[in-house]
């Protein structure tokens, strides 16, 4: 039997039919003939490349693959993707580089045990056979622009200060050191906006906005989704949240974007770090606390933090000129989100009954001090 056929057989038989059986028949097929390791490598990058015509980028690849299987799994997604890469003709945006790049990638050692090696390529395939289609985010503004989106711009010293505000507001293990860096950087997130806005109505920038998925991980994927959401309406964003693949859409312009993703992640972190300290003192007081305190805890933080954002927002000073500026880009995205969207529903979070763990999440979030602090005199 040649190599091809040997493939064909394997994949006729593992991957059309989920039995265990029919799995383990195409893994030992595939496990007797080392020769078909490279026709099995092609066809599994050509697996990749329909993802990619189906909506999907690597990063939500690998992150569909870790919540369906495991990181073995997502292991060998990566390096497939990144093969698949090099005979890529299409022009990628930074964004989808910088996501390859991101990639975990296999052991060589894996290949040792060629049936177990093969049963994981073949359960992997499985998967990337049945995505279903995607929002397409490769919209451009124009004729011309690199078919993977717009490359961006090279970080700003305004996003890289921001950043590293936030990298030691995570850090710190002083409460009061931490609200002072979150309130830095949201005050330089919201001048940095209008900044960005300002820059593009004098130079006449026709760029539309960019959108981009952010992973929404479990536990707790609801109230985390809600964190998330606030975070993009305070920063001129908005999110459309996919229970199902774990992420969240966030249509925006590339500025608002980047301070989107920093400061969800840099909230996120801390809202973390507070569950634990206050599980650990209800604990010293004799409480058992359970996935209900922490749902709860979670669900208040992030209702808490979007009620300071949105207040937040509304205090930074805006330039009369600026206003029609910053009107058309509110359209400009609800536009681009419609097309993307055009039927969202919406959804009760659930499993919030706890009441110390909502009172312990609404004071975290509070201490979290997300609003920019006035000059002293």
């Amino acid at each position: 039997m040649s190599t091809s056929a040997t493939v064909d057989r394997a994949f006729r038989s593992a991957l059309y039919d989920t039995g265990d059986d029919t799995l383990d028949t195409g893994a030992s097929l595939l496990a007797a003939d080392p020769a078909a390791d490279a026709e099995v490598a092609r066809r599994g990058e050509d697996l990749v490349a329909s993802a990619w015509q189906r909506g999907w980028q690597p990063a939500d690849v690998v992150r569909v693959v870790r919540r369906e299987l495991d990181e073995t799994h997502a292991r060998l997604a990566g390096s497939l993707i990144r093969a698949q890469a090099l005979r890529d003709g299409r022009v990628r945006g930074a964004r989808w580089q910088a996501q390859v790049a991101g990639l975990p990638t296999s052991e060589a050692a894996a290949r040792a045990d060629r049936f177990s090696y093969a049963t994981a390529v073949l359960e992997l395939y499985r998967l990337l056979l049945r995505l279903p289609a995607l929002e397409p985010l490769d919209e451009v503004a124009g004729a011309g622009e690199p078919p993977g989106g717009r490359e961006r711009k090279p970080e700003s010293r305004m996003l890289g200060r921001i950043r590293a505000l936030l990298a030691k507001a995570e850090a710190t293990g002083f409460p009061e050191e931490a609200e002072a860096l979150s309130a830095k950087a949201q005050e330089l997130m919201a001048r940095h906006s209008v900044d960005e806005a300002l820059l593009a109505a004098r130079a006449a920038v026709t760029e539309g906005p960019d959108a981009v998925r952010i992973g929404v991980d479990p536990p707790y994927e609801q109230a985390k989704a809600v964190l998330l959401d606030a975070v993009a309406a305070a920063n001129h964003c908005r999110a459309v949240w996919n229970e199902a693949f774990g992420f969240s859409t966030v249509v925006g312009f590339a500025s608002d974007l980047e301070a989107v993703e920093l400061l969800y992640t840099s909230l996120l972190v801390q809202a973390t770090g507070a569950m634990t300290r206050a599980e650990a003192a209800q604990r010293a007081g004799g409480r058992k606390r359970t996935k209900t305190f922490r749902q709860s805890f979670l669900a208040a933080y992030a209702h808490r933090v979007g009620v300071r954002l949105a207040a937040a927002a509304a205090e930074v000073p805006v330039g009369e000129d600026l206003l029609p500026v910053l009107a058309s880009r509110e359209v400009a995205v609800g536009e681009r989100m419609d097309r993307l969207f055009p039927e969202t529903t919406t959804t009760r979070l659930r499993g919030v009954s706890d009441a110390a763990g909502w009172e312990e999440g609404s004071r975290a979030a509070d201490a979290a001090q997300v609003r920019g602090r006035k000059r002293l005199p």
